[in-house]
């Protein structure tokens, strides 16, 4: 069963009526009509029961007796059956800020992370009846959610091409949103974003990862160091031979060593003057 409109009358109309109720009851009793006078003033004291104030992005959820009667999402005051019991529902955008998660990644290291969701209530009918409390079901669902799906990236990749929690934050939390939104349907809760909002390595291998993030970095650099090294190399030789000047193999091979640790490390070149010959 889904939400539906309940049926209702305008407030003012009905305060109108009950006014005029219990004015004729009143008027009654000083015409000595009391019978008349006492059925009016028990009408107008019940219709009391009638009346329900809806705020804007609020709704109301009408049930008589056990049974639904549908939802009132027009903001304003209005009249209803007697004796139906009025429930206030919340329409308005919530967030909802996890708290951090320890879990594995799928390469097993474990992990710290946390997301904020953001969710509104779509459907009253479910979110009062089809489950005990959609607020808690909101917090335990976004919750399974999120380790599941940290569960099936690595934290960050290294060597192999393929999505990681640190690289793709973005299609992280889209896929996180898809399957909040699965499983959060059943209580009526549309989600409207989700982000991650804390991403890091758990304490107990902190320093190991952030030495193998280094490592990493450095060989990242040494590599383009290198390359722009050899094509500087092979650009200086090309132009000597373009201008005239032969080498041999085995000064070319003096001087392109030269360069190469020039340029490849990592402290300034000190000159040394070779007053002698290769031969």
């Amino acid at each position: 069963m889904k939400e539906v409109k309940a049926g209702s009358v305008n407030g003012f109309i009905g305060l109108l009526l009950f006014f005029a109720a219990l004015g004729l009851g009143i008027y009654s009793f000083t015409q000595q009509s009391f019978l008349i006078g006492a059925i009016l003033i028990v009408v107008s004291i019940i219709s009391l029961s009638s009346f329900t104030v809806v705020q804007p992005n609020q709704a109301t959820v009408i049930t008589f007796f056990g049974s639904y009667l549908g939802t009132i999402r027009k903001s304003g005051i209005w009249l209803v059956i007697p004796f139906s019991s009025h429930k206030k529902i919340s329409l308005r955008v919530r967030n909802f800020n996890s708290v951090k998660l320890k879990v594995n990644d799928i390469d097993g290291n474990p992990i710290e992370i946390a997301a904020v969701i953001v969710f509104k209530v779509v459907d009253t009918y479910k979110a009062l009846f089809d489950v005990d409390s959609y607020e808690k079901f909101v917090e335990i669902q976004s919750e399974t959610a999120l380790r599941h799906v940290a569960s099936k990236y690595p934290y960050d990749r290294y060597e192999t091409e393929g999505y990681s929690l640190r690289g793709n934050a973005d299609e992280v939390a889209a896929e996180l949103s898809a399957e909040l939104q699965q499983r959060l349907s059943v209580a009526g809760v549309e989600v409207i974003e989700s982000r991650l909002t804390h991403l890091a390595y758990s304490t107990e291998i902190a320093s190991a990862m952030l030495q193998r993030q280094q490592a990493s970095a450095i060989l990242s650099a040494r590599s383009i160091i290198v390359e722009g090294a050899v094509g500087m190399v092979q650009l200086a030789v090309e132009q000597l031979e373009a201008k005239g000047l032969q080498l041999d193999e085995e000064r070319k091979a003096a001087m392109i060593n030269n360069l190469l640790v020039a340029i490849v490390s990592d402290r300034s070149a000190t000159p040394v003057i070779n007053t002698g010959t290769l031969y």
